[in-house]
């Protein structure tokens, strides 16, 4: 058994608009605390208008202020976008609306198009190789300060929200094992480089004050129904979604169709199937054959699940099926 979280994008259903997308994360949240899961993390992304978390800790505070026990962060927030300083300000802000609960997730990527992410970072390349001492930085600014510290994060300083590195590559591997950070690997959308990147983390750990051992989250997409048939549409919408990002089409997030077929190409059809491997979607019984080995070959601490569905009643839904299986540990 291992503790079950849930990632969420916020996602703006076609046929509503962002305030009733972050309506929507507030009552998953909520269902999500009310049934044992360990955190709710919310995703950066930019420019894209199917998903309303791209003010990630803006969010954060929303569902923050909805729950009363779940942990509450980010999966994750994209630090070359910002400045150590400014993220250290907000996760220190929310740490002290909701002690004890938060997590900083912190991912490498832009989160958007190349022009957007030029829009935010200014300089690319630079907020790239960067990444490693913003976070040595931003530790520092959310720990206890030197005497001779001349930049102080207020708040933020003392509050030593823990961080958590996200990735998609063995590059993360690495650096997660370097700082003894723990690692979430993004397997929901990128399967390829996840045995590799797991197997390089836990070989080349060096502990660290704030973990002792290697701590391993792994990631799928998930849609749990009463059938299998009920999962497989509802699914659709997901599919939908990656051929349309595939295309370079930006719409909402898309109502769920009967069949695929005449929707997208065979190309189109396998790229996603690849993509998308890992998730586990259908009945109960067909999720739990699905997890059981997926868990047992990455040896996973903890498994998050992104539940981009339609429907918000079939959403919530899911939430309540994938808490129902035996392998979930509740928190408390």
């Amino acid at each position: 058994m291992i503790p079950f979280s849930i990632l969420d994008l916020s996602p703006v259903p076609d046929g509503l608009e962002v305030r009733d997308a972050l309506d929507q994360s507030r009552q998953m949240a909520r269902t999500a605390e009310e049934h044992g899961y360990k955190r709710i993390w919310l995703a950066e992304h930019h420019g894209m208008p199917g998903i309303a978390s791209a003010a990630t800790s803006v969010v954060i505070g929303h569902i923050g202020a909805a729950t009363s026990r779940i942990r509450i962060g980010s999966g994750g927030v994209m630090l070359p976008n910002h400045s150590p300083l400014v993220i250290a300000e907000q996760f220190g802000t929310l740490e002290a609306l909701f002690p004890g609960r938060v997590d900083l997730g912190l991912g490498r990527a832009p989160g958007t198009d190349m022009r957007t992410a030029r829009a935010l970072r200014r300089n690319l390349e630079a907020g790239a190789e960067n990444f490693p001492h913003d976070i040595v930085e931003l530790q520092r600014l959310l720990g206890a300060p030197t005497e001779d510290q001349p930049i102080l994060a207020i708040p933020g300083a003392n509050s030593n929200v823990p961080l958590w590195l996200l990735g998609s590559s063995i590059y993360s591997a690495h650096l997660a094992a370097a700082l003894g950070l723990p690692y979430a690997f993004a397997s929901h959308f990128a399967p390829d480089m996840l045995m590799d990147a797991i197997a390089i983390y836990r070989e080349r750990f060096q502990p660290s004050e704030t973990l002792e051992r290697p701590h391993v989250m792994v990631g799928v997409m998930g849609v749990a129904a009463d059938t299998d048939e009920q999962a497989a549409r509802l699914f659709t919408s997901s599919q939908q979604q990656f051929i349309n990002l595939r295309r370079n089409v930006r719409g909402k997030f898309p109502r769920p169709v009967d069949t695929m077929d005449g929707l997208w190409s065979d190309m189109e059809r396998m790229s996603v199937e690849h993509t998308l491997r890992y998730a586990a979607v259908g009945s109960p019984s067909t999720l739990e054959a699905k997890l059981t080995p997926f868990l047992t070959e990455t040896g996973a601490n903890e498994l998050i699940v992104s539940m981009p569905i339609h429907d918000i009643e079939a959403r919530l839904r899911s939430v309540e099926l994938f808490a129902g299986l035996p392998m979930m540990k509740k928190a408390l």
